[in-house]
């Protein structure tokens, strides 16, 4: 088993609904992304994935929440609320649409030192 990993950051601002603390008001945060592929075969050039083609595909879905309010800013978000679980399940929604079952698993730092991840079960 092979198994790659790209990892990138974005910012961006949400609040946390049907909650009571501070998150529930309007902050910001940089949160790290890891995203994560793997695979049995490699392909002809001996790789699971091209790392470019993983970055390019990775960049593509932070864009779409990089600087937003993500509760009002991203259709996912309004239904959805904006935690860190939430948001590992986006990103790894949008690489399982371009890598399909190579996506095994997004983690999201929120912190240096607290992260929530979102894989699916095979």
């Amino acid at each position: 088993m092979y198994k790659v990993r790209v990892v990138m950051s974005f910012g961006g601002a949400h609040n946390l609904r049907n909650y009571n603390g501070k998150c529930e008001n309007l902050h910001g945060h940089n949160w790290k992304v890891e995203a994560y592929l793997k695979g049995d075969e490699l392909n002809e050039t001996e790789m699971l994935v091209d790392f470019t083609i993983m970055k390019k595909r990775l960049k593509e879905i932070l864009e779409t929440l990089d600087h937003k309010y993500l509760n009002e800013q991203v259709e996912f978000f309004k239904v959805n609320n904006p935690t860190s679980e939430n948001i590992a399940r986006y990103i790894y929604q949008g690489l399982k649409e371009t890598f399909g079952k190579l996506t095994d698993r997004v983690a999201v730092w929120e912190t240096d030192i607290q992260a929530a991840e979102y894989w699916e079960q095979e």
